[in-house]
């Protein structure tokens, strides 16, 4: 992989949760040592600090279909002129969150820079609902449907209308969705390659597939990280555990694969919760996990 300039952005964010947590998820992943393995990479590493982000107590949420929306529209509003002028620099963003609603923020903010941008989500769930068909009214649920354009909410105005396609959209490692947001997925262009997937071809195959759609007319391709995306076994410090996801290795392999390809452009890590974890092992698999798909090697 070829070195980057890379830049890390802590967007301490637990709005989009019904758990606390999660806003303490940038420190735990740094403390893990996410910048010295990244230099040992090759790249150098410049740090943002964390956008200011009030904590819920201080704010109530007015609409239980869409909770805190006002404060994540003007959170994701700041990360994506944020994103965009680190990826308009030539640089690689690198976004700790936090929960999964700062994907709204950043993919809007690269979308300024590659309008055809191809995104690859690791993820226990399809992040699919939008207000009408969530059963909770937790905006980390609704992300990708933003992105893609399927809400008319305040939640897409950090797009300025424009949005990710479909087609260049590939799911890795869902093994949970909500009766509604499944079926909305079968319907769209989106490619969901499940937990039967990766058990029936190997992670291997999927990844092989997944490159060849997200790189297919694109101009870069972001990676988005759900620590759910394990099984809880591997990563314990995760608000939403559900048995049954990928093993640590699986994950390595993943993004080990993503960096051999060398077409990341940029990527971001969420859901880390250092409130659930023990002795911050998930802290540590992030960063170790951000290095991987950064090019960090054993030999």
């Amino acid at each position: 992989m070829t070195a980057k300039e890379v830049c890390v952005i802590g967007v301490p964010i637990d709005y989009g949760a019904d758990r606390r947590g999660v806003d303490m998820g940038p420190s735990a992943i740094r403390y893990a040592g996410l910048h010295e393995i990244l230099r040992q990479a090759g790249h150098k590493v410049y740090d943002w600090g964390n956008l200011p982000v009030p904590v819920p107590e201080s704010r109530t949420p007015q609409n239980p279909r869409l909770k805190y929306m006002d404060e994540i529209v003007k959170v994701n509003r700041v990360l994506a002129r944020t994103v965009e002028k680190i990826s308009r620099d030539g640089q690689y963003p690198v976004v700790l969150g936090g929960d999964h609603s700062i994907a709204m923020g950043t993919i809007a903010g690269l979308l300024r820079v590659r309008p055809r941008l191809g995104v690859i989500w690791f993820d226990a769930h399809g992040d699919f609902n939008t207000e009408e068909t969530s059963p909770s009214g937790n905006i980390h649920g609704m992300p990708v449907a933003v992105a893609v354009g399927r809400s008319q909410t305040p939640l897409a105005l950090p797009f300025k209308g424009q949005f990710l396609d479909e087609a260049k959209i590939v799911y890795v490692g869902v093994r949970t969705l909500d009766p509604a947001e499944a079926a909305a997925l079968r319907q769209s262009q989106a490619t969901v390659f499940s937990m039967h997937e990766v058990d029936r071809y190997g992670m291997r195959e999927v990844m092989a597939r997944a490159i060849d759609i997200v790189t297919q007319d694109t101009d870069g391709v972001h990676l988005s990280f759900d620590i759910d995306a394990l099984d809880p076994l591997y990563a314990p410090g995760s608000g939403t555990p559900y048995s049954g996801g990928l093993t640590d290795r699986e994950a390595h392999l993943a993004l080990e694969l993503l960096a051999e390809a060398d077409v990341l452009t940029s990527l971001e890590m969420v859901e880390v919760n250092p409130i659930l974890d023990e002795h911050n092992r998930t802290g540590e698999l992030a960063a170790n996990l951000i290095a991987s798909a950064l090019g960090h090697r054993i030999i």
